[in-house]
């Protein structure tokens, strides 16, 4: 198993591109299913869950290419089978969002119950409710959703959460209802960029598409979509990383590529703790040569705090004096890295949904162990800054999401080796 070693303290510099956006990527691969001919999506990073959704729509019947290293080519026309396994779906959760494509597209669906990262209790409830207002049958059996969408029609759906407005139900209901005959409107929809592109891929296919950017989305249904070709937007999480590993080793990075209007609450803190932080034309430049200060963060949908930067951030405040919080509202149950970061020398405690953060004048390298995506990220920004060396294994998570993470920080400057 490939593990990840860093020597920490050294300042990074120069330029990191950044990559097409993963969160995007999969719902878009899926609702390409619903298109007469073959489309070509472009700027595609080269992450496993990108082969791992590949390979399941080829399990489904449709062809899946990869002309150059950042496109991909599907064609549907081969859409058949219904059922996607579970050795193929039990390794991410996104695969779910291949429900609504082949509802809209065959009418029906077997779905394995998905897997992923272990970051606590995800339920499906949102997107069983949402389609089955759409007058889809669904039942659960052997760990599969059995779904016929032979009677769907156009209704009101509301997808309002506990914890907020849930982006793959979003995305799942909405390729749903764009061939479902009759008008849809979805009420409490999530709002999050990666929603939005997804619309705007499913307009160029014909789609009619009404309030994209808003919790109310109106879907007006269509016999026929076409095959496009798309480019899809950066990846904001790979984004706030980079600009967090500008930030906790007092360096300055370009990051290029990337969308500032894309990540507001994440700038907003960032500058409250010190960081400079400006977007320039083609990208972002940060600073983090600045005095430091603490902040409180809470997580909260889109167009809040990303909880998929929660880690990272949590990362940067170890090492920033005073005392930090940060409560998470998404996923409370989101903090198996802080058990690895206290191995390193930080000073964490919980409080129920909060982490308490003291800051330390430095962290310690030591072996460490990734728990999920995000925690491999956050770990990898710790060994950054400490002092000494650190190991990170199970590092097949931060593959799941991050292109070529160690070559692009090495690049900048980080002393960082990936040992297979």
């Amino acid at each position: 198993m490939d593990k990840i070693v860093i020597r920490g303290g050294r300042k990074l510099r120069g330029t990191v591109r950044i990559s097409g956006s993963k969160n995007a990527a999969l719902p878009i691969m899926a609702a390409a299913l619903l298109g007469d001919g073959p489309s070509r999506i472009r700027n595609v990073p080269r992450v496993a869950d990108i082969r791992t959704m590949s390979d399941i729509l080829s399990s489904l019947g449709a062809r899946v290419d990869f002309p150059k290293p950042h496109e991909v080519v599907i064609d549907p026309a081969g859409l058949s089978n219904p059922t996607a396994p579970y050795e193929l779906v039990s390794k991410m959760r996104a695969s779910i969002c291949v429900l609504g494509p082949l509802l809209g597209a065959i009418g029906k669906a077997r779905i394995s119950l998905p897997g992923g990262c272990a970051i606590g209790s995800r339920p499906i409830d949102l997107h069983l409710k949402g389609l089955n207002q759409l007058g889809a049958s669904m039942r659960l059996s052997h760990g599969f959703v059995i779904a016929n969408g032979k009677r769907m029609r156009g209704a009101d759906v509301f997808l309002g959460g506990r914890f907020g407005s849930s982006v793959l139900a979003t995305a799942n209901i909405l390729m749903a209802a764009v061939k479902t005959p009759g008008v849809t409107r979805i009420e409490g929809a999530a709002c999050e960029p990666e929603i939005v592109d997804l619309a705007r891929f499913l307009q160029a296919m014909g789609a009619r598409i009404g309030g994209v950017e808003s919790h109310s989305l109106r879907v007006e249904g269509v016999r026929r979509l076409k095959g496009v070709d798309h480019t899809l937007i950066p990846d904001r999480i790979e984004t706030g990383t980079y600009m967090i590993a500008a930030a906790i080793t007092r360096g300055e990075l370009f990051l290029k590529g990337a969308r500032a209007d894309h990540l507001r609450a994440v700038i907003e803190k960032l500058q409250e703790a010190g960081v400079w932080v400006e977007a320039r034309a083609g990208g972002i430049r940060v600073n983090g040569a600045g005095a430091r200060r603490v902040v409180e963060i809470t997580t909260h949908p889109y167009p809040g705090f990303p909880t998929d930067i929660q880690a990272q951030m949590m990362t940067f405040m170890t090492v920033s004096p005073g005392i930090s919080v940060i409560t998470e509202k998404v996923f409370t149950e989101r903090f198996m890295h802080v058990p690895e970061l206290n191995r390193m020398a930080a000073r964490i405690s919980l409080e129920g949904s909060s982490a308490i953060i003291r800051g330390v004048r430095a962290l310690s390298g030591a072996p460490v162990m990734a728990s999920d995506l995000r925690a491999s990220a956050a770990l990898i920004l710790a060994g950054l800054v400490a002092r000494g060396e650190t190991t990170v294994d199970r590092i097949y998570h931060i593959d799941r999401g991050y292109e070529d993470i160690e070559g692009k920080l090495k690049r900048v400057g980080a002393a960082i080796e990936r040992i297979r």
